[in-house]
C-alpha cells in the first residue's frame, strides 16, 4: 500500500534496524558470541510488485531496475565502510531532515548511467561517530576537491576527517583514493563518476 512518505518510512525503518542490530550486538557479546553487522540499500522508483512465477511456485515479490539499484546500494555498503546508503532519488524525496553525506557518483554493474549516493548517518551516537557535524562538514569540501581533480587538496580533507574521527573508513578509503590518482592520473575526462565492477 503506497504512501506519501514512503522514503521516510524505508530510511527511518533502516536507522531503527541499525539500532536494533547494536542493541543484540550487546546481547551477543555479553554472551561470548560473534557481532552481526549488515548493510541497507534504498532507491526509489517505479517497480512491478505481485504475485510472480508459475501456478506450481508463486511469490510476492517485487522486481525492476529499481529494485536491482537497491541490491547494488546494499553490496557497495562494504565497499564505502557504511551501513545505510540511499540513492539520489530516495534523498530528493525525503520530506525529514536527517544527518546524511554525499558518497559518491557511481556507476553500478548492469546500468550505465551513474547514480549520486548518500550515507545516512541517524543511527550514531556520540560515542560511535564522535565530532560527526565537523566530518562531514570537512567530508563535503573534500568531496568537493575531489570531483575539481584537486586530489591533494581532497586528501587534506580526508585526514582531517580521520583526525576527527578515526575509524571513519569512508574517509580512510578517500584518502587511499586521491593518493592512486595522484600517483596514476586519470585523461582529461575526469567527472568523478566511479564505476563499480562488483555487484
Amino acid at each position: 500500500i503506497p504512501h506519501d512518505d514512503d522514503p521516510d518510512r524505508a530510511v527511518r525503518a533502516a536507522i531503527a534496524m541499525v539500532r536494533r542490530l547494536w542493541e543484540w550486538n550487546v546481547e551477543r557479546q555479553a554472551a561470548g558470541q560473534l557481532i552481526v553487522d549488515m548493510g541497507i540499500g534504498i532507491n526509489t522508483d517505479s517497480v512491478v510488485s505481485g504475485n510472480i512465477g508459475s501456478p506450481r511456485r508463486m511469490d510476492y515479490t517485487v522486481i525492476g531496475d529499481g529494485v536491482n539499484l537497491a541490491s547494488r546500494l546494499e553490496s557497495a555498503c562494504k565497499t564505502y565502510s557504511a551501513r545505510i546508503l540511499i540513492s539520489e532519488t530516495t534523498a530528493a524525496a525525503l520530506r525529514g531532515i536527517y544527518r546524511m553525506r554525499d558518497v559518491d557518483v557511481v556507476v553500478v554493474k548492469g546500468r550505465s548511467t551513474p547514480v549520486r549516493i548518500f550515507e545516512v548517518l541517524d543511527y550514531h551516537t556520540p560515542t560511535t561517530f564522535p565530532n560527526l557535524v565537523d566530518v562531514v562538514n570537512y567530508f563535503g569540501e573534500g568531496m568537493r576537491h575531489y570531483r575539481d581533480a584537486d586530489w591533494n587538496r581532497a586528501a587534506g580533507r580526508f585526514a582531517r576527517c580521520l583526525e576527527l574521527h578515526p575509524g571513519d573508513g569512508l574517509s580512510a578509503t578517500y584518502v587511499e583514493r586521491c593518493r592512486s590518482l595522484l600517483a596514476d592520473p586519470p585523461g582529461g575526462d575526469w567527472n568523478g563518476t566511479w564505476v563499480m565492477r562488483e555487484k
